[in-house]
This record gives structure tokens, sequence and C-alpha cells, in this order.
């Protein structure tokens, strides 16, 4: 009758709640008390009404009614004030839930182990508890529910009554309706949030923070596949180095900020000029790398011309009168390379042959032509 909430950030019996990589995780310990809390006293709550029902059928005398009140109604939010005022959240917890299995024995065996309410009970008790630590949790908290079934049987005495009455029934019907709907619900908002935050982490596992391209290991990955196809297919393939033209100085005459703008800016354009088929990514600094899949040298040539025009049309708010030229470097994939590597070590010879020619252009590295015998060393 508590929380299958998602794993804090310290499991039973782990010290302290400081995650692995030493950031302090106290704000996520309780959030989890308070998912706990919540769950907690629907769960409680509503089991009361159940005990209640067998407790009504065998008199129990004022102490046992009182006792289960304080389980049912009072100790959900005593155990929240107490979690969240200790020094560890999580653990505290954790030790509640073993106390939650615990009065759940002695409930059991005060019922004289009355089927339907008695069921109930240990499944949901079972269910809260997977979800929150895992099979090994369980097993310890079904351990402290045994004992003090045991033990509270011995004491009371080992009465065994199977048949549940229609009012019992009746009185575990909104338990066993309820409290599972109310554990879905938990748990597809917290599947949810998960299915979000993977989305994120892959988002900035593979994006330029800054510009918004690809990264360079995206790109990097993108040139493979075009590589791979192109042995695989034949099809062309072309790889394009870009770098802006004399940043340093943009940099040093106008600031960092408008550095980034311009970077920002040539990103830009780089999507707006490229198809949904190439990858424009951010190489290093002010270099890009662009993968052209089923793209010629004179395709990408027609491409960076375009590219280079509306960079030089383009006016910066935070570099007034510049004019932002590229130079850039192409190169064709073809079956002598070696691999991504060589790939861009020819489109950056192209790239220095470019600046070295006065920059704002775009040089191509000499197409490599296999013949039939280097294609088909088995002729002779």
């Amino acid at each position: 009758m508590s929380d299958p909430a998602v794993q804090p950030s310290t499991r039973p019996g782990a010290a302290g709640t400081v995650a692995p990589d030493g950031t302090k995780t106290r704000e996520r310990d309780l959030r989890f008390v308070d998912r706990i809390h919540l769950m907690r006293t629907l769960g409680l709550g509503l089991g009361f009404f159940c005990v209640a029902s067998v407790f009504r059928l065998h008199g129990e005398p004022r102490f046992i009614w009182a006792a289960l009140a304080v389980h049912g109604l009072i100790w959900p939010h005593a155990a929240w004030v107490i979690a969240r005022h200790s020094f560890a959240p999580a653990r505290a917890e954790f030790r509640h839930l073993a106390v939650d299995s615990a009065l759940g024995g002695v409930w059991v065996a005060l019922m004289h182990f009355n089927l339907l309410p008695s069921v109930l009970l240990v499944t949901m008790l079972s269910v809260d508890k997977i979800a929150v630590g895992g099979m090994r949790f369980t097993l310890r908290t079904t351990l402290c529910l045994v004992a003090a079934c045991v033990m509270t049987s011995a004491a009371v005495g080992w009465g065994v009554e199977i048949e549940t009455p229609m009012s019992v029934v009746a009185a575990c019907i909104p338990f066993l309706v309820a409290y599972p709907l109310a554990i879905s619900t938990v748990m597809y908002g917290l599947s949810r949030k998960l299915a979000q935050q993977n989305r994120w982490l892959t988002q900035i596992s593979t994006t330029d923070e800054l510009t918004g391209l690809a990264n360079r290991r995206q790109g990097f990955a993108a040139a493979e596949q075009a590589l791979a196809r192109h042995r695989r297919n034949g099809g062309a393939a072309v790889l394009v180095v870009l770098d802006i033209d004399r940043f340093k100085q943009v940099n040093d005459r106008y600031g960092h900020p408008a550095g980034d703008q311009i970077l920002r800016r040539v990103a830009t354009t780089l999507r707006q000029c490229s198809r949904v088929t190439d990858t424009a990514a951010r190489y290093a600094g002010d270099e890009f790398v662009l993968v052209l899949p089923d793209t010629t040298l004179q395709g990408a040539a027609e491409m960076m011309k375009r590219l280079r025009e509306h960079l030089a049309a383009e006016v910066f708010e935070r570099a007034p009168g510049l004019r932002c030229t590229v130079s850039l470097g192409a190169a064709e994939a073809h079956r002598e390379m070696a691999d991504v590597e060589d790939w861009i070590q020819q489109a950056d010879a192209a790239l220095y042959n470019a600046k070295a020619s006065g920059r704002d252009r775009l040089v191509s590295a000499p197409i490599v032509v296999v013949t039939q015998r280097d294609s088909d060393p088995t002729q002779e």
C-alpha cells in the first residue's frame, strides 16, 4: 500500500544521497518521497476499509482499531514528514516501505487469513515493492511481512477463516480497482518522462549545442554510412569541408558574440541549401562538414555556389559591414579510399588549396579513376 515510483538515487543499503558523479540528488529523492506519500495515502486509506470490514465481523478491541486507524490514516503523512526531514530521504522511505510490509503481515494474521483481503493486501504490497526496489527488495520486505504474520499469529492464535463474506468483498472492491489504476497512471507518467529524457539525451549526444547541427561524431557517422553505401551500390557521394574565412579576425574585431552569430547563420544557411538526405555537421571551431549522398562533384559545386551567394548577402547585426565568405574543399567518394578519415583528409587537402588560392572558393580533390584491372584483380 505504498508507491510504485521510479527508482530513486539510492537503492536500499546504499550510502548517502550522492550520485556516482558527485552531484547532489536530494531534490530527486524528495520527489520520490512525494510520490510515495500520494500513493501510500491512497493505498493505506483504501486498505483500511478492507481490513476494517473483517475486524467488524470479529469485534476486535478498541486498541486494535486505533492501531489500524493510525496506520491507515495517520502513518502516510507521518512517514512523509520523517522522510523529507531525513538526511537521506530515499533510504528513509525504503525503511518505511519495510514497515508497511511488516504491518501488512500483522493485519493478515489479525484477519485470520481471510482469503480475499489477505491476498489483496499481500499482492498490492508486493507490486509496489517490485516497482520501487525490484525483486531483491521485494523478497526482503516479504520476509518482514511473513515474520510479522507468524509472530502475530503465535501471539493471538492461529485462527484461519478462508470464507470471505459479501460485505468484505464489497469493502475490497475500491482497493482492488482504484489502486491498480493509480499505479498504472503513475507508471505511465514516469515512462513518458523517461522517454522524453531519452530523446533529450539522444539529441544532446548527436547535436552541436551552438549551431543545432549534427556534432562531429554524428557527421562522421553519416560519412561512414555514405561511404559504405558507395562501396556497396557504387552510387556517387561527396564530402565537403567548409571553413569560415578569417574567422579569428572577426572574433578579435567584433567579439565572440558576433562570432557565435556568424556560426549560427552559417549553420542555418547550410540547412537551407541542403537536401533532406544531406548531413551538415559542425566539424571543429569554425569548420563544418557536409555529407552529400547521391551527388557528384558538379552537383556539389552548384549547391556550394548557392551557399556562398546566400552567405555573402547575409547582414550581421553584431558585425556591421561584414561580408561572410567561406572556403570549401570537396572530395568525391571512390573505392580507393581506406576509410572516412581518408575521405576527410582528401577534402581537407582541397580546402587547404582553396585557402592558399585566395579563399572564398570551392576546390575539389582530383577524381580518382579506377581502371577495370584495378577494380578486378583476378583479371590478367
